[in-house]
């Protein structure tokens, strides 16, 4: 059971830090709360490891919000061709999504914003992961159980994103030219 841990976080050895790091944005279907529910949260999050594995991406960081994803990026080889990654990532979660609920999964639509090179990859997942914290669902990222990594586990990502901190703090502001 994924009950209180992110759904399928591995720690492999490295973190993925090619630039461009994109943080990509998907919206449900007409705004649909679709990730309240961790079955549906697990398929989804299962078909993005599935695509990133596919397109040699490193999933640096997710959330999945009731109706929203944020997935920080990277290209793990020089070639990593992030529309291919996004498309497979989008058709086969709403390929097995309506499969189980015969609803549209996802707004035809996404969001993505590369990095600037000012802009340091552990702010950006600080952004990533604190956003049920600014939403006022928790008081902390680690209460909230729809995040993760999928080149680390919660306590790592957690730990590295603490890095440019100041005090190690996790700041709620989204960094400059973020998505709300």
């Amino acid at each position: 059971s994924s009950r209180g841990r992110a759904p399928l976080s591995r720690t492999p050895s490295r973190l993925p830090l090619h630039r461009p790091a994109p943080l990509l944005t998907m919206c449900t279907h007409q705004r649909r709360r679709h990730f309240v529910d961790a079955r549906h949260v697990e398929l989804v999050a299962e078909q993005f490891r599935r695509a990133a594995e596919e397109h040699t991406f490193g999933v640096i960081a997710y959330c999945l919000m009731a109706d929203h994803v944020h997935l920080l990026v990277a290209g793990e080889h020089d070639d990593a061709d992030l529309k291919r990654f996004t498309k497979s990532a989008k058709q086969y979660s709403g390929f097995y999504f309506r499969q189980r609920t015969k609803l549209v999964l996802w707004q035809r639509w996404g969001f993505e914003r590369v990095l600037r090179n000012d802009e340091a990859t552990p702010t950006v997942a600080r952004y990533t992961i604190a956003n049920p914290v600014r939403a006022g669902l928790v008081r902390s990222p680690a209460d909230y159980p729809f995040w993760g990594s999928f080149v680390q586990t919660r306590e790592a990502l957690l730990e590295y994103i603490q890095t440019d901190a100041p005090g190690g703090a996790l700041r709620s502001g989204a960094p400059a030219g973020g998505p709300p």
